[in-house]
């Protein structure tokens, strides 16, 4: 009997749990040492100066919206093909969210629609990387250096992808990953800021902590209503400070990651290389199967970059089709392909439209993308016969 083949699906292996209760033995549970570890590595991998560890990608880009200095009255721009949390990260801090299409072949945010949405108000902007693609990012950072706007890359699909011969993670101002369990290695739920700027690595991490620091060099001097904490202020010593004295700088939030599962992290982030590499693998048979199907249309890839293939999209090319999307989503899910459909457009949810007022029409080239795709399974675990069942069956349900 078939089992049911999900769109994704973590691996974990015996060295990953034996990371995981080597950590529970020891004397740390949560903020201890194998976070400063597991952010090391990453840096190291992305080739970035510093990384931020906290409790989900969403948390990632809340933080680095913060440290963009994102505040009530401002406008973020973002692509309206993506999850929730690259809107709901400006949302979160007053700002208005605004949308710019995609290109129809990428399904990235579109640099040559992008300037016009910028105002004075504009205090980010967030490409993402959809499918683990990299977006333009050379055009999308000369556009926001010529207004002075800080550039937020969130790959939370693109851990491990490479454009123009660097590390996604080496670009951007700020860039979020995700360590979901369906995502390219996982801490269960987890996610990582990377950057190269000293200040808003430090803005990050004073957010992850409820905007809490006792760093003697963050103080801020202010009067304290201690003889302790007046006598550091007054001579600035470090052996002057009252051990418990700490300072509330901002309003951040409690987004720290656990030992446990940033040992978790490190493990995984060893086989990162190896899971691209087999999901490559996949999506080379999946390109060379559904390109011959004149009823289906395969990703586009740009030469110059290299995808890390978190999601592998189908688009069916409905008017040669005698079927719609939805019978052939339900088809195959009957069929225990676990299909899937990756977003329905953001500014076309409830809370976008009634907020914002956001209607059907407004970006065609995502509606247009969302009308026909269908996400299939694609993930390191998959064998060679799942690989082979799944293709048999679309090109059964769509034939």
């Amino acid at each position: 009997m078939n089992d049911f083949i999900p769109y994704g699906k973590q691996i974990i292996e015996d060295d990953d749990i034996e990371a995981v209760l080597q950590t529970l033995k020891s004397d740390w549970l949560t903020q201890g040492p194998k976070i400063t570890e597991f952010e090391q590595a990453v840096a190291d991998k992305v080739n970035a100066k510093h990384a931020i560890a906290v409790a989900t990608g969403t948390a990632a880009l809340h933080c680095a919206c913060f440290a963009a200095g994102v505040t009530a009255g401002d406008e973020i721009i973002t692509s309206p093909i993506t999850f929730a949390s690259s809107g709901n990260c400006g949302l979160f801090l007053g700002a208005t969210v605004k949308f710019v299409d995609i290109r129809a072949d990428t399904y990235c945010i579109d640099p040559q629609k992008l300037e016009t949405a910028i105002t004075a108000k504009t205090k980010a902007i967030i490409p993402v990387d959809f499918t683990g693609q990299p977006c333009d990012m050379d055009e999308i950072i000369s556009i926001a250096k010529k207004h002075n706007i800080p550039v937020i890359q969130d790959a939370a699909h693109s851990i491990g992808a490479i454009y123009k011969n660097k590390m996604v993670g080496s670009i951007a101002d700020l860039t979020i990953f995700s360590f979901h369990p369906v995502k390219h290695i996982t801490t269960a739920e987890g996610g990582m800021i990377v950057t190269n700027d000293d200040q808003l690595a430090k803005q990050c991490r004073l957010f992850r902590t409820h905007g809490i620091t006792n760093s003697n060099d963050d103080m801020q001097l202010v009067e304290q209503a201690s003889d302790n904490e007046n006598q550091y202020l007054k001579t600035r010593e470090a052996d002057s400070k009252a051990a418990w004295y700490y300072e509330m700088q901002a309003l951040g939030n409690k987004y720290c990651l656990t030992d446990m599962q940033c040992a978790l992290g490190i493990s995984q982030l060893k086989k990162l290389d190896n899971f691209i590499k087999r999901r490559r693998e996949i999506v080379a048979v999946y390109n060379e199967a559904f390109s011959k199907n004149k009823k289906l249309i395969i990703p586009f890839q740009e030469t110059d970059r290299k995808n890390a293939f978190h999601l592998y999209m189908l688009k069916l090319n409905l008017i040669k089709m005698d079927k719609s999307r939805r019978k052939v989503f339900d088809e195959l899910r009957a069929m225990k392909i676990g299909v899937h459909v990756h977003y329905i457009p953001l500014h076309l949810q409830p809370y976008y439209r009634e907020k914002f007022g956001y209607k059907r029409n407004d970006f065609p080239v995502s509606e247009e993308y969302y009308d026909s795709a269908l996400t299939i399974p694609l993930f390191p675990g998959m064998t060679d016969e799942q690989v082979q069942r799944v293709i048999d069956s679309i090109n059964q349900v769509v034939s």
